[in-house]
Formats: structure tokens, C-alpha cells, sequence
């Protein structure tokens, strides 16, 4: 019992802000590259213009992202599970721009999202705190 309340009380403190939560484990670092092989990786900002869930899928919304070429990008991400379209619309998100096009679910996606994931845990957006562009390049 006394375990129990221990640990209850540990979380009010978290959710008070009178404690930090546990960090997450970090990941080993995978094998470092070059500046050559981080240049061929082309990042961009894009803004959600559209967004829907992937019919017969639990994980996958389908969405068009302005990335400032002439028309929005068809981009599939399994991102489902932690947002919905609705939470998606106007969103400004990093997206990799240089992938090969790959089907998903019969609809061809022509980028990736970039968002962090732990290990059992939902997917969460790179996004920004200030003001920027679609199609800005980050590096």
C-alpha cells in the first residue's frame, strides 16, 4: 500500500510541476556520416493544406503539403494514432523532400514526415516555435 501511495504522489509532483518527469532512455547514436551524406538529405517546411484518414488504416492520414513548388505534395504518414486531420490543417511540419515515391495503402506518397518516437510511444511533429516560410530548407 505504502508503494502505491508513493507512487502516486510522485506523479501529482509531476503534473503540479513540483518534480520533472523520468526522462526517456536515449537511443545509442547510430553510425556518424559525412556533411556530404547530411547535404543530400533535403528537409523543408511545409504547411498541411489537406488531411484525412487512410480508409482501412488505424495509422495513416493522407495529406497534401504546400511546400512552395506549384503543387501541394501527396504525403501518407503514420501519424494517425497521435493526430487527427483536423489537428493537421495549417499545421507547419519538416518534411524530407527527396525520398524516393513510395504506395502506401494504393496511395503514392512523395515525402516524409519527421517526428521523434520513443519505444512504445505515440510519434511527435518537428515543428517550429517562430514564424517560417513554406519550402525554407533546413540544414
Amino acid at each position: 500500500m505504502l508503494e502505491l501511495e508513493e507512487k502516486v504522489s510522485a506523479e501529482q509532483a509531476v503534473i503540479l510541476g513540483k518534480t520533472k518527469a523520468p526522462a526517456a532512455p536515449a537511443e545509442p547514436a547510430s553510425p556518424k556520416i559525412g556533411i556530404e551524406d547530411f547535404g543530400k538529405v533535403d528537409l523543408r517546411v511545409g504547411e498541411v493544406k489537406f488531411a484525412e484518414r487512410v480508409k482501412g488504416s488505424d495509422k495513416l492520414l493522407h495529406m497534401k503539403v504546400d511546400i512552395g513548388e506549384a503543387e501541394p505534395r501527396t504525403i501518407v504518414a503514420g501519424i494517425a494514432e497521435a493526430y487527427t486531420p483536423e489537428q493537421m490543417l495549417g499545421r507547419k511540419i519538416v518534411i524530407v523532400a527527396n525520398l524516393q515515391p513510395r504506395k502506401l495503402k494504393g496511395i503514392e506518397s512523395n515525402g516524409m514526415v519527421v517526428a521523434a518516437s520513443v519505444e512504445g510511444g505515440k510519434p511527435v511533429l518537428a515543428g517550429f516555435h517562430e514564424e517560417i516560410p513554406v519550402g525554407a530548407r533546413l540544414k
